[in-house]
């Protein structure tokens, strides 16, 4: 089995558990091809960062046109450099 371990300041997020088959109100399915890409991705594995403010298994919101998505064995991923991490998501309990 092999593995992706980014480099330098990368970070790899996962863009699998984003897609799936979307559709409008009126029921019309939209192709991948027509899709934005999304803007949050759980972290996969993180690069060379000293005092890194994410973990792996977290959610990030992170730059529109940042990174580069690679597909390695028929997953999608994306490779995005640390400082275009815009913000982590974190789950709160409404009061």
């Amino acid at each position: 089995m092999q593995e992706l371990h980014p480099l330098n300041q990368n970070v790899l997020l996962d863009l699998n558990e984003l897609q799936g088959e979307q559709r409008t109100a009126a029921g019309i399915i939209i192709p991948d091809t027509a899709k934005e890409r999304p803007q949050v991705a759980k972290v996969l594995a993180i690069g060379n960062v000293e005092n890194a403010e994410i973990a792996v298994g977290d959610k990030v919101l992170f730059k529109k046109y940042s990174g580069t998505e690679v597909e390695f064995e028929g997953k999608k991923f994306l490779l995005i450099p640390y400082a275009d991490l815009l913000a982590k998501v974190v789950e709160t309990e409404t009061i």
